[in-house]
């Protein structure tokens, strides 16, 4: 009983990030599974039909809040159930030994992305209306990487829409959280294909499942107030410290190693969060200064 409840609260809290960041629910969810010592097609199969619930509460809570552009998520929807079927069923044909430290170095890189992505300041692009040709290709690679990484739409998806300028980040959250629904389902059923009814772990589904649909509305209500570089720079040194850690039992790595290892990756995060810091606090002074300068010929005006 006490195992379901923190598998609960691990979906309560994966939840509350990937909804206020638009990334990391399944990535948050797969790794604290592996350390668990989940089998890794079973921890990526589990946590996807999990996904299934949350993020279907999680769409409709940022459809009621405006935050979903419908177009986009059927243009990134469908090929992103299509790469995560695939990469579903590739990921049920490798065996358990091969398949953990794979899964870990994709989990392992996507945490570092979200280290770097939220340590720096993201200048947005004009490039134009969002095309089919560049929705189309980016859902089906972050479905793939989403299954057989065990998560990854999130990360690979909300940077590509961020930077394009087209959407407001709150839209980008939204829609990619709504067409999530889609590829966790296509995981699901590639799953189901490859492994059968006993390659999930029912227990760790329905907990997680508890705990995500009870953080999706509260979760798409921070999207609007959250210090999403904070979060994200947290989140991600926590996934690349865990992930190394499975690497380094993987290859035996020795013990004067792993801790080199582990000082480096600590120190790494620190600079990251303390960067976030600073973003944070310059763009927070640039707005400031913009909300001054728009005041100031308003009143002159009067």
């Amino acid at each position: 009983m006490r195992k379901l409840v923190v598998l609960a609260l691990v979906g309560l809290a994966a939840q509350l990030v990937d909804g206020a960041l638009g990334m990391a629910y399944g990535v948050t969810s797969s790794t604290l599974l592996l350390v668990a010592g989940i089998a890794p097609a079973a921890a990526s199969a589990s946590v996807h039909l999990a996904e299934i619930g949350t993020t279907l509460a999680a769409g409709v809570s940022h459809w009621r809040f405006g935050n979903v552009d419908w177009r986009v998520v059927a243009r990134i929807g469908l090929p992103g159930a299509v790469g995560a079927f695939a990469g579903a069923t590739l990921l049920s044909s490798v065996s358990t030994e091969a398949a953990a430290p794979w899964m870990s170095g994709i989990l392992l890189a996507l945490g570092a992305y979200l280290l770097v992505r939220f340590a720096r300041p993201v200048t947005a692009r004009v490039a134009g209306p969002l095309r089919r040709r560049f929705l189309a290709p980016l859902g089906l690679v972050a479905g793939f990487v989403d299954a057989t990484g065990g998560g990854g739409w999130g990360p690979v998806a909300t940077p590509s829409l961020l930077v394009s300028g087209r959407l407001e980040p709150r839209k980008v959250v939204g829609s990619v959280d709504a067409a999530e629904f889609a590829v966790a389902g296509a995981a699901s059923i590639g799953f189901l294909v490859g492994l059968g009814s006993g390659g999930f772990v029912w227990s760790t589904v329905v907990a997680l499942l508890a705990g995500g649909v009870v953080a999706a509305p509260v979760a798409a209500w921070l999207v609007r107030i959250v210090p999403a570089q904070l979060l994200g720079a947290g989140v991600g040194g926590l996934i690349v410290l865990t992930n190394a850690r499975t690497l380094m039992r993987a290859f035996d790595t020795p013990d004067g190693v792993r801790a080199s290892v582990y000082i480096g990756l600590s120190v790494g995060w620190a600079v990251a969060v303390a960067c976030a810091v600073r973003v944070l606090r310059r763009s927070r002074r640039e707005q400031a200064a913009a909300r001054r300068r728009v005041r100031v010929p308003a009143l002159d005006s009067g």
